[in-house]
């Protein structure tokens, strides 16, 4: 039996290399999880995968009526709701504010903050009374650059450090029905997707030339994570058994960045 046994799941950004990740060891964990992303492409391999564990939903998390769609449709596959993970974000590629052009600043911030910041409320919005029935958690892909700077460019970090307040409003205010927790990975061999348009030089993060070796000689483990990583954090969080008493936590997963060597 695993950890999640009987469990259900929806996680948002589900194709991603974490958010892929985070299903496949949901599904693993005795989980049945339902897949909220854009790329109906992806979403197909996942559902090729892991079969009738997951039902997927193709849906913009930017958009209310979207994440109800996807409240409803897990509801209406498995019959409850136990854990709602918000995972969809874009990165803007370590661009500075003096790199953003002023007439195109609103723009960017407005797209950014809708998938990184108003796609977890929303989905938390919609995902509130279910959980509440089920008194189960909800749980968030922050970044080590919720924390420290220089991990993204000005718009990445600060909705990262926004979120950080959002998971200590949402234990308070959800408090004692629902669980409101996140996890904070470091750097990881994935190909995060950076705002169109924002920075010509945006690359997918796993191409950058020497990222994988300059990411693990930041850290005091020396090495770069892979997504599955960080799954076993997920779980955990997921788990009434394992973390009852865990609210308004975050669990950072990333090679030791806090006690990093300077120069």
């Amino acid at each position: 039996m695993g950890w999640l046994e009987g469990q259900v799941a929806l996680v948002t950004g589900g194709t991603g290399g974490i958010g892929s990740a985070i299903v496949r060891r949901y599904v693993e964990e005795g989980a049945k999880v339902a897949v909220m992303a854009r790329d109906e492409a992806q979403l197909a391999v996942l559902r090729d995968a892991l079969g009738d564990s997951i039902i997927t939903v193709r849906g913009d998390v930017s958009s209310a009526a979207d994440n109800q769609a996807a409240v409803a449709a897990t509801l209406n596959a498995f019959g409850k709701l136990d854990t709602f993970v918000g995972n969809a974000a874009v990165f803007d590629y370590f661009t500075r504010l003096d790199r953003i052009a002023p007439e195109e600043f609103e723009a960017a911030f407005q797209k950014l903050f809708s998938i990184n910041v108003q796609g977890y409320l929303l989905g938390a919005r919609c995902s509130i009374d279910a959980l509440r029935e089920s008194r189960g958690s909800m749980i968030f892909t922050l970044s080590n650059s919720a924390f420290y700077a220089g991990g993204g460019g000005i718009l990445y970090v600060t909705a990262k450090h926004a979120l950080v307040g959002m998971i200590r409003q949402l234990a308070y205010e959800l408090a004692p029905d629902i669980r409101v927790n996140g996890v904070a990975p470091g750097a990881t061999n994935t190909a995060m997707k950076s705002l169109d348009g924002l920075n010509k030089r945006s690359i997918p993060l796993n191409q950058i030339p020497g990222f994988e070796t300059a990411a693990a000689n930041a850290v005091p483990l020396k090495s770069i994570a892979e997504p599955e990583d960080h799954t076993g954090h997920y779980v955990l969080l997921a788990s009434r058994r394992n973390a009852s008493q865990t609210t308004a936590n975050i669990i950072h997963s990333d090679g030791g960045w806090e006690v990093r060597t300077q120069g």
